[in-house]
């Protein structure tokens, strides 16, 4: 099923052009039109979901072994140093298109780009709480 107002469904199905790097029934591979890094990609579903909450779980797996496809394609290719795989869920989260996307961003040594978090240092307890939470 596609949204006929999402951006991401008609780039995927091919009604909006892209730069594709992959393409096969399930998905188009598109290199990212504001790239964090030289390379940066998005895999996106030619179904829509709005997010990992919504994807079926045989897709959500075929996009995860199409990222590492296209894993070593980039490291290949590009002689990236590493790669972030990004997946954001909520506006909160730093989704801004409400399209299942993964995000594969090449890294390179001195890039500038900072795709990281500040840890935190919850108690023992406080981890032990949330498990709990968890695990009911």
């Amino acid at each position: 099923m596609k949204d006929e107002n999402c951006i991401f469904c008609k780039i995927a199905n091919g009604e909006i052009p892209s730069n594709t790097i992959y393409e096969d029934d399930l998905f188009r591979v598109i290199l990212d039109n504001g790239p964090a890094t030289r390379g940066h990609a998005l895999i996106l579903p030619k179904q829509h979901y709005a997010d990992l909450y919504e994807i079926d779980e045989d897709t959500a797996a075929a996009a995860m072994k199409l990222a590492r496809k296209m894993a070593l394609i980039m490291r290949d290719k590009l002689n990236c140093d590493g790669l972030n795989v990004v997946q954001n869920n909520g506006s909160s989260a730093g989704q801004t298109v409400r399209h299942f996307h993964v995000h594969l961003i090449p890294r390179y040594e001195n890039d500038g780009q900072h795709i990281l978090w500040k840890p935190t240092s919850p108690s023992a307890d406080e981890l032990k709480a949330v498990r709990d939470e968890l695990n009911r």
